[in-house]
C-alpha cells in the first residue's frame, strides 16, 4: 500500500486527549519535524485542552472532536485517550480521511481491534500503535539474529513487566471498566509485543493464566503516588503461559504490585538450543564448558524508543518504507491479551 504526503504543505496534525503521553511523546515528537504542524488538541476538559495548547504552541483547542475535524481537516491524528475510547476515536479519524497513531492497547476487545484494522485497510490509511519498545535497536538486532538462526530453535521465551509497587496514582489505570484491565493491558502488553516481534509473530495455540489482586486493594501509596484501594478493580499481577505452534512456550509475568526485590523489571529473555539472549540491552550468550560465553553484546539499551516509533509512523505516512506496529499486529496482540484474561477469569486454558 502506498501513502503519499501533501508535498505542497506540511501535514496537519491533531491530538485527541491532552494527557501526559500526548505531551511528552506525541506533541514533543511532532514539534521536531518541519513537514508536519500541530493544529489542534481535543480534550473533554476545556481548561486542560487550553493549557495543553498553550504549552505546546498549538493554535486551537477543542472539546468537541466533530467540530475539530470540520474546522481543521487534519491529515494525521494521535489518539491518546483512555483505552475505552480508542476504538470509536480511531474509527472517527479514519472516517475523516486521517492517518492514525494510537496509544496502546488498540482497543478493549479483539472485535474492536479487528474492525479498526479493517477500516484502515478500506480507507487506505496508516493505522499504527505505539508499541514503542519494539522500536528499540535492540529489538531489531535480536529479531534479525533469531531469524538467522543464531540462537538455534528458541523454545522458551520469558517476558517480564513487573513493578514492586508501581500502581499509577493518576488517570483511570485502576478502573477495569474504563481501562479493560491492570498491568497486563498497560505494561505487560509492551513486553508481549516486543517478544512476539522478535520471534516473528509465531502462532499461539493455547493460553493459560492466573491473576491476583492481593496488594492494590489494600495499600494506597507507592512509587507513582496515591490511589483509593476501595476503587481498585483490576488485577495487580498476572502470570501466563502461551503455547506456540512450533512447540515452544512464551511466559509472561506482569504486575503493578508484587513483593519482589526489584523496583521495576521490563525485559525479555530468549532460550534457544544453541544460545540464549536478553533483550535490553541486547545480549547473546551461550555456555562454554560451564562458563558464560558472550557472542554479542550492546553496552546500553536504545533509549529512543518513543522517538523511533513516532518517526516510523510519520515516515510511513510520507510514503517511505518503515516498519510500524500496524492494525493487523495490534489485533493479534489484543487477541492474546483477551485470551489471557479469559483463561485467568475462567480458571482453564483457552485454545486459539
Amino acid at each position: 500500500m502506498e501513502f503519499t504526503a501533501h508535498a505542497s504543505r506540511p501535514l496537519r496534525v491533531a491530538i485527541i486527549g491532552a494527557g501526559q503521553v500526548a505531551e511528552k511523546v506525541h506533541a514533543a515528537y511532532y514539534a521536531t519535524r518541519r513537514d508536519v504542524t500541530l493544529v489542534a488538541v481535543v480534550d473533554k476538559e476545556a481548561e486542560r485542552a487550553d493549557a495543553f495548547a498553550a504549552r505546546n504552541n498549538i493554535a486551537r483547542a477543542y472539546t468537541d472532536a466533530d467540530e475539530m475535524y470540520r474546522l481543521e481537516q487534519p491529515d494525521l491524528v494521535s489518539i491518546c485517550s483512555p483505552n475505552r475510547f480508542h476504538s470509536a476515536q480511531v474509527l472517527q479519524a479514519l472516517q475523516h480521511g486521517c492517518h492514525v497513531m494510537c496509544e496502546k492497547p488498540p482497543a478493549m476487545t479483539p472485535p474492536e481491534a479487528l474492525a479498526m484494522a479493517e477500516a484502515a485497510e478500506r480507507a487506505g490509511k496508516v493505522l499504527a500503535y505505539d508499541f514503542h519498545h519494539r522500536f528499540a535497536e535492540d529489538c531489531r538486532i535480536l529479531r534479525e539474529k533469531v531469524a538467522a538462526g543464531a540462537l538455534g530453535e528458541v523454545y522458551v521465551t520469558q517476558a517480564r513487566a513487573l513493578r514492586r509497587c508501581g500502581v499509577p496514582g493518576w488517570g483511570v489505570f485502576i478502573d477495569k471498566e474504563q481501562q479493560g484491565g491492570g498491568p497486563l493491558i498497560d505494561i505487560g502488553i509492551h513486553m508481549l509485543d516486543a517478544a512476539m516481534y522478535v520471534l516473528g509473530f509465531p502462532q499461539v495455540t493455547r493460553v493459560s493464566a492466573h491473576q491476583f489482586c492481593k496488594i492494590g486493594n489494600r495499600k494506597n501509596r507507592g512509587l507513582f503516588g496515591e490511589w483509593q484501594p476501595e476503587k481498585y478493580t483490576v488485577e495487580d499481577s498476572l502470570f501466563a503461559t502461551l503455547e506456540l505452534a512450533g512447540g515452544g512456550i512464551l511466559r509472561l509475568e506482569t504486575s503493578f504490585a508484587l513483593n519482589i526485590p526489584e523496583e521495576s523489571v521490563m525485559n525479555v529473555q530468549f532460550c534457544g538450543a544453541d544460545a540464549g539472549a536478553t533483550l535490553f540491552p541486547a545480549h547473546i550468550y551461550t555456555d562454554d564448558g560451564g562458563k558464560l560465553l558472550t557472542l554479542y553484546q550492546r553496552q546500553e539499551a536504545d533509549s529512543q524508543r518513543h522517538h523511533n516509533s513516532m518517526k516510523a509512523f510519520v515516515d510511513r505516512v510520507m510514503g517511505q518504507e518503515s516498519d510500524v506496529a500496524d492494525g493487523r499486529q495490534g489485533y493479534r496482540i489484543q487477541q492474546l491479551v483477551a485470551a489471557m484474561y479469559q483463561a485467568a477469569e475462567q480458571g482453564e486454558s483457552v485454545t486459539l
